[in-house]
């Protein structure tokens, strides 16, 4: 699907590293690997604002921050008041012009049997009709 929304945007490739890593795929698994391949490059982590907020759920979450920092897409609608100072402090929140959607809005309004096609380029939302992903 990252392929679809980004086709046609010069100085972005989309890997298929987690695809052939070994499952369950884990991020830390993902940053292990990038980092042992390529031991001089730094590395970002970059979750919206939702995702900050859920951090400490994610496996090994504190792996992670000791190996990268993270960079935050503030959502709009995402409040970001009782994110603990650990988290804070590995994150830096970037500039940019949001966009209103999300994995996980798409996954609730799927669960609810609402319309998923707002802010989808037209090719992705094809694909998941045609695949019937996030049918429930």
């Amino acid at each position: 699907m990252l392929e679809l929304a980004y086709q046609g945007w010069d100085n972005i490739d989309i890997s298929d590293l987690e695809t052939r890593l070994p499952a369950p795929s884990y991020t830390l698994q993902t940053v292990k690997h990038l980092q042992k391949s390529n031991p001089d490059n730094l590395y970002f982590l970059c979750i919206g604002g939702d995702s900050l907020k859920n951090f400490k759920s994610w496996y090994e979450y504190r792996q992670i921050l000791n190996r990268v920092t993270l960079l935050v897409a503030e959502r709009p609608e995402i409040s970001l008041d009782d994110v603990s100072e650990e988290l804070l402090e590995k994150s830096i929140f970037v500039d940019h012009q949001p966009v209103k959607i999300s994995s996980t809005a798409i996954r609730k309004q799927a669960d609810y049997g609402l319309k998923i096609s707002d802010g989808l380029p037209d090719e992705v939302l094809d694909y998941i009709l045609k695949h019937h992903l996030y049918d429930t």
